[in-house]
């Protein structure tokens, strides 16, 4: 099978793509059959050496997919050949097959397409799991999603939306549209405008919840935009990871800070989170009340050039890869 293998760390050039051995599925594994993966952070920084992916016999990237069954282990008990099915992974998603635990795979929703369905898995998981299953948000209260147009982002401001929350972005002024028509109820550009002091001009007492991809001087903002007994989740660093955070805001408004991500979970939590993602959120694709967004699609041989797009922050919304005809 062609995949994409990383022999060194660096730029994007060093993005290769090599025929390589086809993995074979454990007993409660499958086969599935790549049609398209989708670019994440995560990716750009295990190709720069930042961010080690899990051990395998060659180390490639990936962490969510759409495709076909092809073959399943004796001990599956709900997959057949043939499923469209989609999820995520810890790596190896840049691939033409990529084997996954039965119970990670995800249905995709009838009014997406399978090539489409490739935006979905890490960002809406994330999105959710950061929100609601973590930060605790729900209808009525207020969630503030930095990076509002990245894949997360435009996964979280469609998520608030669906539980009936209100929330507030950040974006650089360009991508200000793109959350708009997502229907955040408000919309700050970043620098050199000052978000936080419009934010509360807006929401005087607060938000419950904050979505941080960002990190870095951010922290301290978010302090000081939470509520009280509110909830900061990191679920990202596009900034830096240290900070000289005032405490003191924290202790006082008695705010829990929440770091976490999905690649290092056990996979007895990823199946958990799965499952009550394919339970609860997958069917509001179904409804229409949640749609992927896709900035723009790569053909596999392209890959270089879609990390270029990524790391250049031009995108609004998810990158596609193509791995093979749909």
């Amino acid at each position: 099978m062609r995949a994409v293998v990383l022999r060194a760390k660096g730029g994007p050039d060093v993005l290769a793509i090599e025929e390589v051995p086809e993995p074979v599925p454990g007993p409660d594994e499958v086969l599935v059959e790549v049609v398209a993966t989708a670019l994440n952070r995560a990716d750009l920084l295990q190709r720069m050496g930042l961010y080690p992916g899990p051990a395998m016999a060659h180390e490639i990237p990936g962490l969510e997919y759409a495709g076909r069954v092809v073959a399943v282990g004796e001990r599956c008990a709900t997959a057949r050949v043939g499923d469209e099915v989609m999820g995520i992974t810890g790596g190896g998603a840049y691939a033409e097959l990529l084997v996954v635990h039965e119970r990670q795979l995800l249905p995709v929703p009838p009014t997406v397409t399978l090539a489409d369905a490739a935006a979905i898995p890490e960002v809406f998981i994330t999105a959710w799991d950061a929100l609601v299953l973590q930060g605790g948000l729900t209808s009525g209260r207020w969630a503030l999603v930095h990076a509002g147009a990245s894949g997360v982002g435009t996964a979280a401001i469609q998520i608030a939306k669906a539980v009936g929350a209100r929330v507030a972005v950040t974006c650089s002024e360009g991508k200000a549209e793109v959350c708009r028509g997502l229907m955040a109820d408000l919309v700050v550009t970043r620098s050199p405008h000052d978000w936080l002091g419009e934010l509360l001009a807006h929401v005087p007492g607060g938000v419950h919840t904050v979505l941080d991809v960002v990190g870095g001087d951010e922290t301290n903002r978010n302090l000081q935009a939470v509520a009280h007994k509110g909830t900061i989740v990191q679920v990202g660093l596009m900034g830096s990871g240290r900070v000289q955070a005032d405490l003191g805001l924290l202790l006082a408004k008695r705010v829990r800070l929440v770091g976490t991500v999905l690649r290092a979970r056990p996979l007895e939590e990823k199946i958990t989170v799965t499952r009550r993602f394919a339970e609860e959120v997958v069917p509001l694709f179904d409804s229409g009340v949640l749609r992927p967004v896709i900035d723009s699609r790569f053909p596999f041989d392209a890959v270089a050039e879609a990390h270029r797009r990524m790391e250049a922050n031009a995108n609004a919304g998810k990158i596609l890869l193509d791995v093979r005809p749909g």
